[in-house]
């Protein structure tokens, strides 16, 4: 029972993994003992994240991608299998975008851009990266694939975040359709967070973070420590009969209205 929550010696790519939620899980892995490779727009904060967890003694190396198109997409996932030697247990699609303004302000360019990285990112990747996770899983010991969706995909949103919950409710129900596909050597979830610090979420918190915190059954938003430990079962061997499933990491919000 020592290794049933074990990811040690694992190999994870974690897009958006220089920030938020992407930071937390990169960290949680590299800490866990996995050989991490993290993701991200910009190089320079990219490099500079890898080099701090590998300071604090994890694994972790930087491949920066801007993956808003499907040649992107194609590029990453042939540097990591470049750089993994053909093999990947775990992809986390992580990297996101979201837009706020009112119905007659939301227009298409800004739709656009949210559904480009929010869903269609996830898809491509997640295609060109499947000869990786498939080399490496098999129907006992899967590989994995995480998908970051949002409370905002389970319920409406109180802030007219339009396509960005249209896009997270298109993240789950695309996990469950891959996962479908996928099985049996290859496992697919998402994850659900509620509010967490990060720089999407600073301007809210900063305006309403008390009064969202309130609003959980849990009097809190959430934590590092809640994202990488969700990540790291649903990527250990705990986690192997788990497919198909949106799991909400909100303190109870979405659920316990």
């Amino acid at each position: 029972m020592s290794d049933l929550f074990s990811v040690e010696g694992k190999t994870a790519l974690v897009t958006g993994g220089s920030r938020g939620i992407g930071q937390m899980i990169a960290a949680g892995f590299a800490t866990a003992g996995a050989r991490v490779y993290i993701s991200s727009r910009k190089a320079q904060v990219c490099e500079q994240v890898a080099a701090e967890l590998r300071a604090a003694g994890g694994t972790c190396y930087a491949i920066p991608a801007d993956l808003s198109s499907e040649q992107a997409c194609r590029h990453l996932a042939s540097a990591v299998g470049e750089a993994t030697g053909g093999r990947l247990d775990i992809l986390v699609n992580n990297a996101g975008a979201t837009w706020g303004a009112p119905l007659a302000e939301h227009d298409e360019a800004s739709f656009e851009r949210v559904l480009a990285l929010n869903v269609k990112a996830v898809f491509h990747l997640t295609k060109f990266a499947l000869p990786l996770l498939q080399a490496a899983g098999s129907a006992a010991e899967p590989s994995r694939v995480l998908n970051i969706g949002s409370i905002d995909g389970l319920g409406v949103p109180s802030l007219e975040t339009y396509s960005y919950s249209a896009s997270k409710a298109a993240v789950h129900h695309l996990t469950r359709h891959l996962a479908k596909v996928l099985a049996p050597s290859v496992t697919v979830n998402a994850i659900a967070p509620g509010p967490f610090e990060s720089k999407m979420m600073a301007v809210t918190l900063a305006a309403f973070g008390e009064q969202i915190a309130a609003s959980a059954p849990l009097q809190r938003i959430g934590r590092p420590e809640d994202m990488a430990g969700t990540a790291i079962f649903l990527s250990s061997r705990a986690a192997s009969y788990i497919t198909g499933a949106v799991i909400p990491v909100d303190g109870g919000m979405a659920t316990c209205r």
